[in-house]
């Protein structure tokens, strides 16, 4: 079965660890995907090609999406591509992380340009031409509720207004059938993050779980969001992450 078949997905942040997995997963569900990324054209192409197995059509479009004004136009391109958008994931972000005193003057800025401008940027254009029933699904971090040790404010406040975002989102479009949702994964191995990395087995040790999830993993329950199943389901926060507040 193919449950996303006739379904036109966007991924903001699609060609890198979980970003991949869920443009895999959306092809492989049968939607036509476009992926915005933001730098290695290479391994871009090299993804779009895996995609162009599976989609009826691929799009890859190459843009900073902490740029607002080159946001907008890539979804413009989007849209005049492929007519509309079903299912919007927004993957992309930053970490700026260390002491307190540390942070650049323009840390705040870049990290909220990234992590939460540029998510609500995306959901805004997208649900001006998303039909009934469209899904919009953002990739968040567990650290929105739980910061393990020092030096992640930056990054966990911009992961907790997320939250917010979602809700207000699910309340702004639930009358249009469409809805909108957050996944918090906790430590995933992808390159950021290696489960063989320095700091795996600080990652593992609040786990019930004692392993590093896999972007599969992650991507499954976007899938899960994405499909006419989670139809009643919306301003919800999915925590997939081993146990990490149990």
């Amino acid at each position: 079965m193919r449950p996303l078949a006739g379904k036109v997905a966007l991924v903001i942040g699609g060609t890198r660890g979980i970003g991949a997995a869920i443009s895999r997963r959306m092809a492989r569900d049968g939607a036509a995907v476009a992926v915005v990324y933001r730098s290695r054209s290479v391994e871009a192409e090299c993804l779009a090609g895996v995609l162009r197995e599976q989609a009826s059509d691929v799009l890859m479009i190459q843009v900073d999406v902490g740029d607002v004004h080159a946001l907008d136009r890539a979804i413009d391109d989007v849209v005049r591509h492929f007519g509309r958008i079903d299912v919007l994931v927004n993957v992309a972000g930053i970490a700026i992380t260390g002491p307190l005193d540390d942070y650049a003057d323009d840390a705040f800025d870049r990290v909220f340009a990234l992590n939460v401008r540029a998510p609500f940027r995306a959901a805004q254009k997208a649900a001006a031409v998303m039909p009934h029933g469209g899904r919009i699904i953002t990739i968040g971090s567990i650290v929105a509720d739980r910061m393990p040790g020092a030096g992640g404010t930056l990054y966990a406040a911009s992961k907790a207004a997320l939250g917010g975002m979602t809700r207000g989102l699910a309340r702004d479009l639930g009358a249009r059938g469409i809805t909108a949702n957050l996944v918090q994964p906790g430590p995933i191995d992808t390159e950021r993050n290696p489960a063989d990395g320095p700091n795996a087995d600080l990652n593992r040790a609040p786990l019930a779980i004692p392993r590093h999830g896999s972007p599969v993993e992650v991507a499954s329950l976007v899938a899960y969001l994405a499909s006419a199943d989670a139809g009643f389901v919306t301003g919800a926060t999915y925590d997939i992450d081993g146990g990490w507040g149990a």
